[in-house]
């Protein structure tokens, strides 16, 4: 599509969080078409493999209302970030922030992308104060250790953290 806003929003959503899903609706009111680019990143040690973690986020994007006409699809991509937004015709980079302590890694990421590929910009999202302190590292750890991570994440993501851990995740309590 002709004069189409095209956004990349990457990251290892080992799992997706509600922290993430933040991100990317606020994401959608800037971009017509939201990429969730799913990295490799086999140097972290993620808990789900690649599929997997595309198909989380397939499911969980799916939930998400798509009231502002943007479109969002889920990819996985293996190169330079810049490379891969680039061959989707993007020029938009997302990254959220949940604390300082984020910015100056991102802003040094930012700089580095901004070098080699001038026509994609980065732009940065702060996240909702009620998602500010959700991680994937923590919502990995809570799970392990049987903690209730209803809060942070979709119900399906749940499951899956809870299948993955055993029976040590406590599902949410009955209201």
């Amino acid at each position: 599509m002709s004069g189409e806003r095209v956004g990349v929003y990457p990251g290892t959503f080992d799992p997706i969080t509600n922290g993430h899903l933040d991100i990317i609706s606020r994401a959608t009111r800037v971009v017509d078409r939201l990429i969730v680019a799913v990295a490799v990143n086999a140097g972290k040690e993620p808990l789900f493999d690649l599929d997997e973690r595309v198909a989380m986020a397939r499911e969980a994007v799916a939930d998400l209302a798509h009231g502002n006409g943007s479109r969002i699809d889920v990819q996985p991509f293996d190169s330079l970030l810049v490379d891969f937004a680039r061959d989707c015709g993007a020029g938009l980079i997302v990254r959220g922030l949940r604390a300082v302590s984020d910015f100056e890694y991102e802003f040094q990421m930012a700089a580095m992308n901004s070098r080699l590929a001038p026509g994609v910009e980065t732009v940065f999202l702060t996240a909702s104060e009620r998602c500010q302190f959700i991680s994937s590292r923590f919502v990995k750890e809570i799970g392990a250790l049987g903690g209730d991570i209803s809060g942070f994440v979709p119900p399906a993501v749940e499951a899956r953290v809870r299948a993955r851990y055993g029976d040590g995740v406590r599902q949410s309590e009955a209201p």
